[in-house]
């Protein structure tokens, strides 16, 4: 699966990317900004996109709207820190879901399989 990673915690990104490695995955990019996720994604056209929700230029739930509304198709899971303080759900942001920080490695693998799994159904539709 191909993946975007968006977090503006550059430390937490790089740990990211190599989780995501780890499980066999290609990540595309890693960027720090809503707005770069949206330039990147435009770019790349990703499988999946793992964005932080708190984000400066250009915060994760605009950012995850615009490519939404770009690519309706668009697969995107937040990551937040947030906890239970926060009203962000998958219903309210378009996202697919919403990972709590810090992900483990096995959360992380079951939400990629989940979301290439919703890919795959609906691949026939978006042709």
């Amino acid at each position: 699966m191909r993946v975007l990673i968006a977090d503006d915690e550059k430390i937490f990104a790089t740990a990211l990317a190599d989780l995501v490695h780890t499980y066999g995955h290609e990540v595309v990019g890693v960027v720090h900004c809503g707005l770069d996720a949206i330039r990147s994604y435009r770019r790349s056209k990703p499988d999946v996109v793992l964005m932080d929700f708190a984000m400066a230029k250009l915060n994760g739930l605009t950012a995850c709207r615009n490519i939404l509304s770009d690519d309706p198709g668009g697969c995107v899971l937040f990551l937040s820190g947030f906890g239970e303080r926060t009203e962000l759900t998958p219903e309210s942001s378009g996202a697919l879901a919403v990972l709590q920080k810090p992900v483990s490695g096995a959360r992380l693998e079951q939400a990629l399989q989940e979301a290439g799994s919703r890919r795959k159904a609906d691949a026939p539709a978006r042709r």
